[in-house]
């Protein structure tokens, strides 16, 4: 199943917009115009604090605006550069919490006699649902740096952003316990593998970690893990002494474990008795939903003292695994194994 394939099958439960499909529309030049009228008016404020009769759509009624369109992509383009789970998930805008229906079960086909009655089972349906938490962070910014015509805010607060959102994010997204942030995937997902021996990984884990995927979600899989992860499995090599590493053909291409990209997550444990450091399996069927625009806030009275503007920076948003077959974890061995 390819990309399309996938937002196929999203887009006939109704939650995909245009937009999230890839499919362009044209922007009027009245709508271009307005959005140009409202990034210079977003950015005026940002600086100096006077806000602007071209925001008020933009407005969260709280003191904050919604960023622009071109600023938004730039701050999602960076969250997926350092939260490596955004890469290689499917992302969806959402406007309300979304229930998603999917099977429990499994149909099969029964050979039959001429006349003999169709014979059907009970399916049985469960719910995926994708809901909203927000996750923020205050950026100081010194008066003589807002003053300083040679500084780029816009570059200042997207890395700052970037770094903290995309590292909280990262370990929600993996750990969360559900509780005011998403549910994490080591509750999500099954363990497909423990380890055979106490505290390591040998080539046979990941070779039996990579068939408890079935063949159609296995064909699109890749391999997430810790850096403590990578750097014992990269030393590994099959009995016969052949590696079990393949290089990618340049450096934007990841590395390749048993023919499946390889990508790190700094959120991952490190390899010990009863942990969970390495997944592996079709991450399209990870869906992080992004509740409307990401919004900043800009405070002044709270660190005029100190010479000081604050940026509060926040989004919301939530992930849920689609199919928890797609995905399988393997667990290192320990003491209660």
């Amino acid at each position: 199943m390819n990309n399309r394939n996938i937002n196929d099958y999203l887009e006939r439960l109704g939650i995909m917009k245009d937009e999230a499909l890839g499919i362009k529309r044209d922007i009027t030049v009245k709508e271009r115009k307005a959005a140009e009228e409202y990034a210079t008016a977003f950015w005026e404020t940002m600086h100096t604090g006077m806000p602007h009769n071209a925001l008020k759509l933009g407005s969260d009624g709280s003191g904050g605006y919604l960023v622009p369109d071109t600023y938004e992509k730039s701050l999602a383009k960076a969250l997926s550069k350092k939260n490596i789970l955004r890469k290689i998930s499917t992302t969806i805008p959402t406007t309300h919490k979304l229930i998603i229906p999917i099977s429990m079960g499994r149909e099969n086909a029964t050979w039959i006699t001429e006349n003999e009655p169709y014979k059907f089972s009970d399916s049985e349906f469960g719910k995926v649902e994708i809901d909203a938490y927000k996750l923020c962070t205050s950026i100081k910014v010194s008066d003589e740096m807002l003053e300083d015509g040679g500084v780029n805010l816009e570059k200042y607060i997207e890395d700052i952003f970037a770094e903290r959102i995309g590292d909280a994010e990262e370990d929600a997204f993996v750990h969360g316990d559900g509780n005011g942030k998403p549910l994490g995937l080591i509750y999500q997902a099954p363990v497909g593998v423990i380890t055979a021996e106490k505290g390591k990984i040998t080539a046979d884990d990941l070779v039996d970690l990579e068939y408890s995927v079935s063949a159609g979600h296995r064909k699109h899989g890749v391999w997430v893990m810790s850096t403590d992860a990578y750097s014992r499995v990269s030393q590994i090599v099959h009995h016969r002494g052949d590696g079990i590493w393949s290089k990618g053909l340049d450096k934007e291409d990841p590395m390749k474990l048993l023919g499946h990209p390889v990508y790190i997550c700094n959120a991952m444990d490190d390899v010990a008795p009863g942990t969970i450091p390495v997944m592996f399996g079709d991450f399209r069927y990870f869906i992080i939903g992004d509740r409307g625009k990401r919004v900043i806030k800009r405070l002044v009275e709270r660190y005029a003292e100190r010479g000081q503007v604050a940026f509060i920076t926040s989004q919301r948003v939530d992930a849920k695994l689609l199919l928890p077959k797609a995905i399988k974890l393997l667990k290192v061995k320990g003491d209660e194994e």
